[in-house]
């Protein structure tokens, strides 16, 4: 028969052998610096990333590629009109960035998914929430750095065209007054391709996907407005050319400044709006900033939940 033998209790050792050790969070006494402190951080990173600064040199190839891309043909027009001693350059400050349209929606499909698709992607939007920032400040605060970032692609240009046109001794009233109306024209293209192309890059956390969307987007609009607008010079319709431009970023820009800042359409026979079409023109553009931002909000509030 089995004895059922007592359970030693384990006697601790003698001596000072506690130990406690203390593995709490400490609490942070420090300066509270809040929502706007956040939001500025958080523009000034994301427009040092739109150019690759404070990233890997792949990431910097591309924008800077396009930068350069942008002032190397200001600087060759202001190269010939030094050396020929033009008395006007080769082409109106307004005139430019259409000219280089192709090269700023190329810069518009890069940044704006890099601006936005990693953060879908892996899935960090909440954490930027549990912050002081709020859904609102995230918005303003991408949206302000993209429209900083492009303002700074197609003015640094403009200011080449200037400073060479003051060293070639054109007319400083004229140059100036020609300078602040093409500054006029970039910041409303910054605010609106940058609102179009952060709202089609939100859609979806695929990069590639972000970068083709922006710029099919782009390019087919341009095309097919471009294509019709050929087809109403053609056919003698050319009271429908204005009312065509209104379906393209690019050519909403150009009618813009043609009826407000005395800058010569592009469009076909340089039939641009009159003044009353102008208006209508301006509308849109500030309507599709304005819903480019809402847009953005509606679409955070849900990632952010």
């Amino acid at each position: 028969m089995a004895v059922e033998q007592p359970v030693r209790t384990p006697v601790a050792p003698s001596g000072d052998q506690t130990r406690i050790h203390n593995i709490g969070y400490r609490t942070y006494d420090g300066p509270r610096l809040g929502r706007t402190y956040a939001t500025r951080s958080l523009y000034s990173q994301s427009l040092r990333g739109a150019y690759g600064l404070g990233r890997s040199v792949k990431s910097k190839v591309l924008p800077m590629l396009l930068f350069v891309v942008m002032c190397v043909p200001a600087a060759i027009m202001v190269a010939v009109a030094v050396a020929t001693k033009a008395k006007d350059l080769p082409v109106d400050y307004t005139r430019y960035a259409i000219l280089m349209q192709a090269v700023i929606s190329l810069y518009v499909a890069s940044q704006a998914p890099q601006s936005v698709s990693r953060d879908l992607r892996f899935k960090t939007v909440p954490l930027y929430f549990s912050r002081p920032i709020e859904t609102a400040d995230y918005v303003r605060a991408k949206y302000a750095a993209l429209a900083s970032a492009l303002f700074v692609l197609t003015a640094a240009p403009l200011l080449v065209l200037y400073i060479g046109a003051l060293l070639a001794k054109l007319d400083f009233a004229d140059q100036t007054k020609g300078f602040a109306q093409g500054l006029v024209s970039v910041t409303l293209l910054s605010l609106l391709f940058a609102g179009i192309g952060l709202v089609i890059a939100s859609v979806t956390p695929r990069r590639g996907f972000g970068i083709a969307a922006v710029i099919a987007v782009m390019t087919i609009s341009y095309g097919a407005v471009s294509t019709l607008q050929a087809i109403a010079e053609a056919q003698n319709s050319t009271g429908a050319i204005p009312w065509i431009g209104l379906f393209s970023p690019v050519t909403l820009i150009d009618g813009v400044q043609s009826a407000f800042l005395g800058a010569t359409s592009a469009f076909p026979g340089a039939v641009g709006p009159t003044n009353g079409e102008g208006v209508v023109y301006v509308l849109v553009v500030l309507g599709l900033i304005a819903a480019s931002y809402g847009l953005l909000l509606r679409r955070y509030r849900k990632v952010g939940l």
